[in-house]
């Protein structure tokens, strides 16, 4: 490279993201599941803002946003109808979830469904069906890392060597300092990617129209592109159908970070507080689009849209903010990997091997730090040095798979009637059917596979747990507390005999 500014930019966050990664420690010990899996339950409202904001959208941003914008046209706007309504499912799931830690003891999505449920097997199938998804995301994001090295690199540093430098760096903070380190280092990449954004989408958009706002550049496309701005898209993959369905399937996919975010918050109180502020953060993917649409024009034959963003700084703007792009676009990428193989190695330890192998509490602890290397090395890094497709349907096929777990959610939030065997029917159901409208008949009718397995999940679900024995009642009662404690003070004898009464809130 003729200006090694931008590369140099780019790697010091690499630098950076260790030293906060491995202070985030502090004098805690991390062999405990507390501790190294939820952070002690510390995290103040600012920090989940930043956590929740951040995990969410990250290497999208910077990469699949534009990408999509590039390629598709607006289908790239339904992760912000996605994500608002993520929004309000946190302010109303996510004090329920921290109570179910703080009250219950729980530190896993799959605990909780366990305990709901009196089915460690249960358990132990929800980590493995969710881990899909997580570990969908955790390749998306290390794929967007290596890039991003890739090109601020002019190719001197190869593919393969970046996902592994990238991988390397991540494990050593996960393993020493845990969800502290996901906190502090998602929380600095938050307000990172809140000003990069904003600046590079400003600079584009003025280099472009000659005015420092989005207008001009939307008023472009329509002239020239119109099919840009409507449904199916750019490229007319993009049906009704399929942009609804995805919509729907990512909005029911209760991914583990989040989960575990949820449950490392000081309080309930700062849960909701984070998740009122949440959607302003979201105002961060307009500009990252914007410079997508103006890629069509300044770059139309790109190889890969999902480096439209990075190609347009190298092409348009100043060595300084190449790199303050690079440096915002890993670090985007590298702090929402490290929360999905932080919460696989911990599900899968907590969930899946101890009650395996009925190890104590302690041991399972220490384990859990250890377990973040096999899943690096035999499924994260294998996988994503193959470089498997698009970055955005690499997650789009993780979230149908992991939207089949909804029925025990329902159970957990919304309705005491549904049993243990309602939700094994409607999972393995909607699994194979997930699995055969993905790999075999792609998407019937425009429709997501994952909605389809859901179609068939949900009936079943109601079906087999109306004629099936529910939890207990000492079981119903503690979670009836912590999801609806003012039915729970006035729940009168005669109504413990309706285990089908209704977990909400009474209005």
């Amino acid at each position: 490279m003729s200006d090694p500014l931008p590369l140099a930019m780019t790697l010091a966050y690499v630098v950076i993201a260790l030293w906060l990664g491995v202070r985030a420690r502090g004098s805690h010990r991390m062999d405990s599941l507390e501790q190294w899996g939820v952070a002690g339950r510390s995290m103040g409202p600012l920090v989940m803002y930043l956590l929740m904001g951040a995990g969410s959208i990250s290497a999208y941003t910077f990469m699949g946003a534009p990408g999509w914008a590039w390629s598709k046209g607006v289908p790239v706007f339904y992760v912000i109808i996605y994500l608002s309504y993520l929004a309000l499912l946190a302010w109303y799931c996510g004090p329920r979830v921290w109570a179910f830690g703080a009250k219950l003891g729980h530190v896993t999505q799959a605990q909780a469904v366990a305990d709901r449920f009196e089915s460690p097997l249960l358990g132990a199938l929800t980590s493995l069906v969710m881990s899909i998804g997580a570990l969908a995301y955790a390749i998306l994001q290390t794929i967007g890392a290596a890039y991003i090295l890739e090109v601020m690199s002019g190719g001197a540093l190869p593919f393969t060597l970046n996902v592994w430098l990238v991988l390397g760096t991540i494990s050593i903070y996960l393993f020493l300092s845990g969800q502290r380190a996901i906190g502090v280092t998602n929380a600095f990449q938050g307000g990172l990617m809140l000003v990069v954004a904003w600046v590079i989408g400003l600079w584009a958009a003025h280099q472009m129209t000659g005015d420092w706002w989005f207008g001009g550049v939307f008023e472009r496309v329509r002239d020239t592109r119109p099919d840009f701005l409507t449904l199916p898209g750019g490229l007319g993959d993009m049906s009704f159908a399929f942009w609804t369905s995805s919509i729907l399937v990512s909005m029911v996919s209760f991914q583990q970070p989040v989960w575990l975010q949820w449950m490392s918050a000081d309080s309930a109180q700062s849960i909701r507080r984070s998740a009122s502020w949440l959607p302003t953060y979201y105002f961060v993917i307009l500009p990252m689009v914007v410079v997508g649409f103006i890629g069509i024009f300044s770059l139309p034959n790109l190889d890969r849209a999902d480096t439209v963003a990075l190609q347009l700084a190298f092409q348009q703007m100043p060595s300084v903010l190449v790199g303050l792009l690079g440096a915002g676009t890993l670090a985007a990428a590298m702090s929402s990997s490290e929360p999905y193989i932080h919460g696989t190695a911990l599900t899968w330890t907590r969930d899946v091997i101890r009650p395996l192998l009925k190890l104590s509490e302690r041991r399972t602890g220490q384990l859990a730090r250890y377990m973040i290397f096999p899943i690096m090395l035999l499924i994260v890094g294998p996988v994503a040095t193959t470089n498997p497709g698009n970055l955005i349907m690499i997650l789009l096929v993780g979230l149908g798979f992991a939207a089949q777990m909804l029925p025990a959610f329902i159970g957990l939030f919304i309705w005491p009637r549904a049993t243990r065997a309602g939700v094994l029917c409607g999972l393995v159901s909607g699994f194979v059917v997930t699995a055969l409208f993905t790999v075999v008949w792609s998407n019937p009718l425009g429709v997501h596979a994952g909605a389809w397995g859901l179609i068939v999940n949900l009936p079943l679900f109601v079906v087999v747990s109306r004629v099936t024995r529910p939890a207990s009642e000492a079981t119903l009662a503690r979670f009836l507390a912590i999801v609806a404690p003012q039915r729970a003070r006035a729940k009168a004898p005669c109504d413990a005999e309706r285990p089908n009464a209704s977990l909400a809130p009474e209005s």
